[in-house]
């Protein structure tokens, strides 16, 4: 049991360096946008809601990596502040979600800050640390898709 104990106390945890990893990108960004009035996480949501717009629910929760629950609890803070309405979707017998004209806005506002953290972070970070963290993602969330079972 004591080496057990060691073993785990001297080990570094991924899961706490990935959350503390996606902490800092989400504090810079949420610092950047800041005057948008957006945070990250609703930028993002706005961005792929305009890019998939009529789609269903479940089509933007998978494009997100979302589960549906996280999704529509984002959703309706999002539809409160009035970015976004809930329709039809394509599929008549599904729900979608479409920007609303302060949600267009707001995307608007945020661009350019947005754009602006991006080429600092792209600046502040080598380009081999960039590609790791997207070869990291893809394959993290891969194993996240594929792996429930290791």
């Amino acid at each position: 049991m004591r080496v057990y104990a060691r073993i785990m106390t001297s080990s570094i945890c991924y899961c706490m360096q990935a959350r503390r990893t996606a902490q800092a990108l989400t504090d810079l960004y949420d610092d950047a946008l800041e005057e948008s009035g957006l945070k990250v996480t609703q930028f993002a949501l706005l961005r792929q809601i305009q890019r998939i717009e009529g789609q269903s629910l479940t089509a933007l929760a998978k494009s997100t990596g979302l589960d549906r629950s996280t999704l529509g609890r984002n959703l309706r803070v999002m539809e409160r502040e009035g970015l976004v309405r809930f329709a039809e979707a394509r599929d008549a017998r599904a729900r979608s979600v479409v920007l609303t004209g302060d949600g267009r806005a707001a995307l608007v506002r945020a661009d350019p800050e947005w754009a602006a953290i991006q080429v600092r972070i792209k600046a502040a970070l080598s380009p081999e640390t960039l590609e790791m963290l997207r070869v990291l993602s893809l394959e993290l969330d891969a194993l996240r898709r594929d792996g429930r079972g290791l």
